[in-house]
């Protein structure tokens, strides 16, 4: 099985590009409806783009960030969150609008950091609005409370190099979500010669200074690798990936997630690349996971527990109420609706399976509710899922995929 190339890693592969101090030549970008307005929104801002016959984007970038469009953000968090630090470098402002359900995402936070940074922000701080800053945006020092997304924390520092006073960007309020995405955009930095510093736990801090432009691949979705290698657990097969050897995404933290549940995970290869096979011999088993840092798997999770022996509890994940839709309260309905019991907590959901039937699952456009779905129903007849056309936010063609992967022929 060949999973494409992970939303956030070409995100922010393609912002860092469009930063860069000359050409770059990106492989394995993502092909989805995020990373065309992700590419969209950088070209208004002065980014250019051009997609080579054998599948790779040669990114120009930015000179003098231009300004004065509009930026179309859908519903993706990259876009709507990645892009504001960019517009406050110019001296025209830019103006940000998105699909309906996008004014509900979290936003406030980062508009507020942006304009004590001295950007100027319109009013309320909330979808549409528009930006801009020019020669008074200088970057520096800022506080921010990034409880409901980790986001607000690397869209800060993914810009910050080219800020002419860097950035210092801490942590305040609640607790950090998904700490491996702050990682990978530290990381990607410095693959980029950008030095990045980290005086406290919670405190980052990015030196001004030239991007270094990198011709580079970008990893497979290993979120995306995780729910099809669950389908494997769902329906007691085997299922092999490639998985990275070392990696910008939450690898081994993923894979625990599926062992919790019962999954038998092998490893075959060398330093020069290796795959992981995922077998369930014995079935899903209930668990009891904090999945703070992996909560993209939320979701999938939810499925393994709808269809396991016994009761599951999944904590740690408050803040993605705050995605696409409310997930919890999204999989709780959904899963409800087909005979799971399901109760929601402040921060997760408790769920006990039971006899399950058929029925409409509602995605509200949210991919990782569609495979949710997706995986209750390989052993559940009658399972409908209203919206698959969602799941071209990461995966292309998924149902393509799918119907491959349960043919036995998954390319």
């Amino acid at each position: 099985m060949v999973v494409p190339g992970s939303k956030s890693a070409s995100a922010r592969s393609l912002l860092l590009a469009a930063l860069a101090s000359g050409a770059s030549v990106l492989a394995g970008v993502l092909d989805s409806r995020d990373t065309a307005l992700m590419q969209a929104g950088l070209a208004t801002l002065g980014a250019g783009f051009s997609h080579l016959a054998d599948g790779r984007v040669e990114v120009t970038p930015v000179g003098g960030v231009l300004g004065g469009g509009t930026v179309d953000v859908g519903l993706a968090g990259t876009v709507l969150r990645f892009l504001p630090p960019v517009a406050a470098l110019a001296a025209e402002p830019t103006r940000f609008v998105g699909d309906a359900a996008a004014a509900a995402r979290p936003i406030a936070g980062l508009l507020d950091a942006l304009a004590a940074l001295g950007a100027a922000v319109s009013e309320p701080r909330s979808l549409p609005f528009s930006l801009g800053g020019g020669t008074s945006f200088r970057g520096g020092a800022v506080s921010v409370d990034a409880s409901a997304t980790s986001q607000f924390v690397s869209a800060l520092l993914l810009a910050g190099a080219r800020f002419p006073d860097g950035v210092t960007v801490t942590h305040v309020g609640a607790s950090l979500p998904s700490a491996p995405h702050i990682e990978m955009t530290c990381t990607l930095l410095r693959r980029r010669g950008v030095v990045v510093e980290q005086p406290s736990a919670l405190t980052w801090r990015v030196l001004p200074g030239p991007i270094a432009p990198l011709d580079e691949a970008v990893e497979p979705d290993l979120t995306n690798a995780a729910t099809l290698l669950a389908a494997a657990l769902v329906t007691g097969g085997e299922l092999t990936t490639a998985w990275p050897q070392v990696s910008v995404q939450a690898a081994d933290e993923l894979l625990d997630v599926l062992a919790a549940f019962g999954a038998r995970i092998a490893y075959d290869g060398d330093s020069s690349g290796r795959a992981v096979t995922v077998s369930a011999p014995d079935g899903v088993h209930g668990a009891d996971l904090n999945l703070h840092d992996v909560s993209e798997l939320t979701p999938a999770a939810a499925a393994l527990a709808a269809v396991a022996d016994g009761p599951s509890r999944l904590r740690g994940v408050a803040h993605i109420r705050g995605h696409e839709t409310d997930r919890l309260a999204a999989l709780a309905s959904g899963l409800s609706g087909l005979g799971v019991q399901v109760t929601e907590l402040d921060d997760g959901l408790e769920i006990v399976p039971g006899p399950r039937h058929g029925g409409t699952f509602t995605t509200h456009a949210d991919h990782r509710l569609a495979h949710a779905a997706a995986l209750v129903g390989l052993v559940t007849p009658g399972v409908a899922l209203d919206d698959v056309a969602c799941t071209t936010k990461t995966l292309p063609d998924f149902p393509g995929l799918w119907a491959g992967l349960l043919a036995g022929d998954a390319a």
